[in-house]
């Protein structure tokens, strides 16, 4: 058995082929996480997890659907719109025993709407991070964090660092539990998080090669795979989203969270058997609502 800690399956990419993808999944023994990122996907999320018995929810609110814009990628184009976290709306979700966790919640500044200053941004999903952390504390759930970087600057010079506001923002919230999903950060940081007793979550982003042009984030996330206590690791996909080198090019499957528990083995030299074992018992430690 293994667990995808992060994916969202409840997405439309899947729409055409859910079930498909489903019966994989389940040939595979793999159990997801469906993670929401406003509203309707978080409803969505407690739909799809309480429709079937491999799969559960995080329900919450991206810092991406805070302001209304057209967000754009290498695997994803949508247009956000502007929402607060509503408690009272997500109050009814979390009444479903399949809710595990809160968000995907956190900092972006990678995607920064055209009309609103950087600091505005930043002030806007700092506050709405806070919400969630205390909501999820209320109800003794797990932080499902998302954290981007600005993008580097015209000069070469790199923006602003999403990671130093979220360990900022985290530095004031006490008891805080989570996971830092789809690391791809340096050890540095790493060892900040890890020190206030969060995981770090891995994605298929690991099995990349470096560019040639600029190998060292990804001789920086694979130092981070290396070190970190293997207690403290969780495996995901971000399905449909980031599909592991074996299978770049297609649409992400939860089921290929298995490439990426293959190449933290490698990584840290042990046993592949090992490693499962370890990141089973880590997930369900964190996400303690699976059964």
């Amino acid at each position: 058995m293994l667990i995808d800690s992060h994916c969202h399956i409840q997405l439309k990419g899947y729409k055409d082929d859910r079930e498909d993808v489903l019966l994989r999944c389940r040939k595979k023994d793999v159990i997801m996480n469906a993670v929401g990122t406003q509203k309707d996907t978080s409803k969505k999320a407690v739909k799809i997890s309480e429709d079937n018995e491999n799969i559960y929810a995080t329900i919450g609110l991206h810092p991406n659907h805070l302001f209304p814009m057209e967000i754009n990628g290498d695997d994803y184009d949508f247009v956000a719109k502007a929402e607060d976290f509503d408690e009272d709306f997500y109050r009814d979700l979390v009444k479903s025993k399949k809710v595990i966790g809160i968000g995907e919640c956190g900092i972006d500044l990678f995607h920064l709407p055209k009309d609103v200053s950087k600091e505005e941004v930043l002030k806007r999903q700092k506050e709405i991070f806070v919400k969630q952390a205390i909501f999820a504390k209320q109800h003794d759930l797990p932080l499902v964090i998302h954290t981007r970087d600005e993008k580097k600057q015209k000069d070469g010079s790199l923006g602003m660092s999403a990671h130093d506001e979220l360990i900022q923002t985290l530095g004031g919230l006490e008891g805080a539990r989570g996971v830092v999903h789809c690391y791809t950060s340096d050890w540095e940081h790493a060892q900040k998080y890890l020190g206030m007793g969060l995981y770090l979550g891995f994605t298929g982003v690991i099995t990349f090669p470096a560019k040639k042009t600029d190998p060292k984030p990804q001789e920086d996330l694979l130092e981070v795979v290396k070190k970190c206590p293997l207690d403290r690791i969780l495996i995901e996909t971000d399905a449909p989203y980031l599909a592991p080198q074996k299978y770049r090019g297609k649409k992400c499957e939860p089921w290929m969270v298995e490439e990426v528990v293959k190449k933290i083995a490698e990584i840290k030299e042990k046993d592949l058997e090992t490693v499962k074992k370890q990141v089973l018992l880590n997930t369900k430690e964190l996400f303690t609502r699976i059964n």
